[in-house]
């Protein structure tokens, strides 16, 4: 019985790695794709210490959707990534290959935060759950809605809920 070339072996090794590489290369080329294309946006929070002025990405398609911040290593103190949903319907998000820890804020038609998920846990496939019909979610870096004071109630001024002022 023959035993299996080492050279053979060495070689798989070499043509996995390469497969992996390209792999994880298009995915990020992707991800840098997927933020040179989303709308940008203007979003204000409107809470106790103030107004809050944040630089958004607007995720309107399904494919910007499933992205969202996916592969991301940084997140700007004020910027943030806003996933619409029309009708207003009960929003579920998850932290698959998120590195970055996020708030999460679900957002009602009429413009006013519903609920917050505070610190999301990277790479988590857990649900976060709206817990009823949201319009948005804003995912935020994680402390910045207890560093505003953001809580439920507090108001969100954006075209998209006809509060822009």
């Amino acid at each position: 019985m023959r035993r299996p070339s080492s050279t053979f072996s060495h070689r798989a090794a070499i043509v996995a790695a390469l497969f992996l590489f390209t792999h994880l290369a298009l995915a990020f080329a992707g991800a840098a794709s997927l933020r040179a294309e989303m709308r940008k946006d203007v979003l204000k929070l409107v809470t106790a210490s103030g107004t809050h002025t944040f630089q958004i990405e607007v995720a309107e398609t399904a494919a910007e959707k499933a992205r969202g911040l996916m592969f991301r290593t940084s997140l700007a103190d004020d910027a943030g990534m806003l996933f619409p949903y029309e009708p207003p319907q009960e929003a579920t998000m998850w932290m698959r290959n998120t590195y970055i820890s996020l708030d999460m804020v679900f957002i009602r038609k009429d413009g006013v935060v519903h609920r917050i998920a505070m610190s999301t846990e990277p790479f988590s496939e857990a649900v976060i759950a709206s817990n009823g019909d949201v319009a948005a979610v804003l995912e935020l870096k994680a402390g910045t809605a207890r560093r505003i004071g953001l809580k439920a109630g507090d108001k969100v001024l954006n075209k998209l809920f006809g509060t822009e002022h």
